[in-house]
């Protein structure tokens, strides 16, 4: 087999990977639903464009058939941003006014056989157009990582990897046009790397491992109410201030099994218990350290009257989730540079 055929083979094995990762993420039925449908956009539009990198190498494409494959990018940005909404904002919801943003990928479909795609200046910036569409959304992506840099760790740290992917996709291909990067099929090669690399990360997260809730018969409506029930007996009774309270034990005071419990938390918090306990007791925390009157407590008395049971968790999970210790957070509050909802 010579190395023609290698890249070949490997660019299709990457293609494939992806289209297979869209179909079972259009059809996965738990977790962040809307979270799963946006990233299966964003890996469609990618592999749109992929593939005809690999098609247009070994196949001679007509002008409409490459529009065609440059719309994918079109396609990749939007859902690249509302995936990060849908993932760290928690918004679930597609409102009309999202349509706006598919009204350039609508627009390149349907003017595919008229829009340049060749040789030219007016072809030169079509192309560069839609590459500097993906660059405004990948600016936005990144702004909205870093303004929710206290979201789940486990997901911002997931989007900030697929993130700095399809950054990379976006560098090669400029490289690419500018003439840095001659090897134009390596873009379909990188994007097959980097797809294996998100199928195992993929697998890795809670939300995309074997379905350990197949056998429950709770509907979304009876999770929620559960989950409602939960929040209210941390919001209103502030239970989280106990260090005891367990799964088991916040079970009982609900009336529910601990599985069940556990199960509503997952399916709508994407969180486990200990997890989403821990949001509380860390938003309390916070609250203390920029309190006036907390001022001279040491950190170890904030983290028993936030709940913790001891000092070492408490400065891992206010590390993990706010990305500074409790002192450096409380040292930034002093000197005004964050906010109690930071």
């Amino acid at each position: 087999m010579d190395s023609q055929s290698i890249v070949l083979v490997l660019s299709c094995l990457g293609l494939a990977q992806a289209l297979f990762l869209c179909v079972y993420l259009l059809t996965l039925k738990k977790g962040n639903r809307n979270a799963n449908i946006f990233l299966a956009l964003l890996l469609l539009g990618l592999s749109i464009r992929i593939g005809k990198s690999v098609l247009n190498v070994y196949i001679e494409l007509g002008p409409w058939q490459r529009n065609l494959g440059l719309s994918g990018i079109l396609l990749a940005g939007p859902f690249l941003w509302f995936y990060g909404h849908s993932l760290l904002r928690k918004k679930k919801e597609f409102t009309k006014a999202n349509y706006w943003h598919l009204v350039p990928f609508s627009a390149f479909v349907l003017g595919c056989k008229i829009i340049p795609n060749g040789p030219g200046l007016l072809a030169y910036v079509a192309y560069l157009s839609v590459f500097l569409h993906l660059a405004v959304y990948v600016g936005l992506s990144i702004r909205l990582l870093l303004q929710h840099r206290t979201a789940k760790q486990s997901a911002w740290s997931w989007y900030r990897n697929l993130l700095v992917g399809v950054a990379l996709i976006w560098v090669f291909y400029m490289g690419n046009l500018a003439g840095i990067i001659p090897y134009y099929i390596g873009g379909a090669i990188f994007f097959s790397l980097l797809v294996y690399i998100f199928t195992f990360l993929l697998l890795k997260r809670s939300s995309f491992t074997v379905e350990k809730y197949a056998a429950s018969t709770m509907d979304k409506a009876t999770s929620k109410k559960y989950v409602s029930k939960l929040k209210e007996l941390l919001e209103v009774k502030e239970a989280y201030l106990d260090s005891n309270l367990s799964l088991q034990k916040t079970a009982e005071q609900l009336d529910i099994a601990p599985r069940v419990l556990s199960q509503a938390i997952n399916e709508n918090e994407q969180q486990n218990f200990s997890e989403f306990v821990n949001g509380y007791r860390i938003q309390k925390a916070k609250e203390l350290l920029l309190d006036t009157t907390y001022a001279k407590e040491k950190i170890a008395t904030i983290a028993y009257d936030c709940g913790f049971g001891n000092v070492t968790s408490f400065n891992i999970t206010f590390k993990t989730v706010t990305g500074h210790t409790p002192s450096q957070y409380r040292k930034k509050g002093q000197e005004g540079t964050v906010s109690g909802t930071q």
